[in-house]
């Protein structure tokens, strides 16, 4: 038992040492998602160049007007952000699947209306 534990561990060190000084050769040929990060805008120039904007969601007026912000939430932009690629959808079909999400998770109802059962509304 111990000659073929010591066996293993051998052939074990060997393949990896192999493998880590031939990597250059090998390591391009593994196919890696071109989305694993991008870094995100920190002004609305910047989210309007990351594609953060459209015609019901314009940025150009906040530009414009010389809004000194740093730009949209960075955890809601990372969010829209990994909507927008992994289901192939455009910004403000992004952003209402992010907002339908937030809801669901405050316990919301898409309508906008609280699923509460104790909740009371005058209107």
């Amino acid at each position: 038992m111990g000659y073929f534990l010591y066996s293993v561990t051998f052939i074990v060190l060997v393949l990896g040492t192999a493998l880590y000084f031939t990597r250059s050769r090998w390591l391009p040929l593994i196919p890696t998602p071109g989305y694993i990060y991008s870094r995100l805008p920190t002004s609305f120039s910047g989210d309007i160049e990351a594609g953060f904007t459209s015609t019901d969601f314009d940025l150009n007026a906040n530009i414009a007007d010389g809004d000194s912000r740093a730009g949209l939430d960075q955890k809601g932009k990372r969010e829209v952000q990994r909507i927008m690629k992994s289901k192939h959808v455009g910004f403000d079909e992004a952003r209402r699947i992010y907002t339908e999400q937030r809801f669901a998770k405050n316990n919301i109802g898409p309508d906008g209306r609280p699923k509460d059962p104790k909740f009371v509304s005058f209107s």
